[in-house]
């Protein structure tokens, strides 16, 4: 769910940049550093997701994970996410340096929000839990889908049938996104559940 550069408008690139800098900021200042290893595992997920791909027709997605990320470290994932961002760039040219920060807020936003509508549910020892799992990985997909698609859409309205067939492709990929996190949310809760922010058991 890379933008490419030479695709978006200055002022799409402008704000992007801005709202990434801001929200790894954030971010930065938001994580506690005793897990800061923790961090570290969530972001190499991250970057080891996007080789990950699913055939979808002609055309491939891939697992995106920020669902994960977004629980488990809440406003942290604007900079475990903007770390993975940058060496996918570099290293296989996902994306690029003029487009990372529209690219971070497309990913780690969402994860953000999840984090806050999700993260509690998670915390509960019920079903509620397995619900609230589900949410965070399905609703973190979609709702990068529908953010690319917007800047594509602010950018230039005539990609609007672009900005369409992306939030339409990825939706198989919200359905394995939402299961992802159901195990791994279940597992961490049998086997570590302090990993869990702000865990109440």
């Amino acid at each position: 769910m890379h933008i490419s550069e030479g695709v978006l408008s200055g002022p799409v690139l402008l704000s992007g940049g801005a709202l990434a800098a801001a929200g790894t900021a954030i971010g930065l200042k938001k994580i506690d550093y005793d897990r800061i290893a923790q961090v570290g595992v969530l972001s190499a997920a991250f970057f080891v997701g996007s080789l990950i791909h699913v055939n979808i027709g002609p055309s491939s997605v891939h697992l995106i994970l920020n669902g994960m990320v977004g629980l488990l470290l809440g406003w942290g994932a604007a900079p475990a996410i903007l770390i993975a961002l940058v060496l996918q760039s570099l290293l296989f040219q996902y994306g690029g340096i003029t487009v990372l920060g529209v690219n971070t807020v497309i990913m780690a936003l969402p994860a953000v929000i999840c984090y806050y509508v999700c993260g509690p549910l998670i915390r509960k020892k019920t079903s509620i839990a397995a619900v609230g799992a589900f949410a965070g990985g399905f609703l973190s997909v979609f709702l990068s889908a529908v953010l690319m698609a917007a800047a594509l859409f602010f950018t230039e309205k005539n990609f609007w049938g672009v900005a369409a067939a992306v939030i339409m492709a990825h939706l198989p990929v919200m359905a394995i996104e939402g299961v992802i996190s159901v195990f791994c949310i279940s597992f961490l809760k049998k086997v570590h559940p302090a990993i869990l922010p702000n865990y109440s058991g």
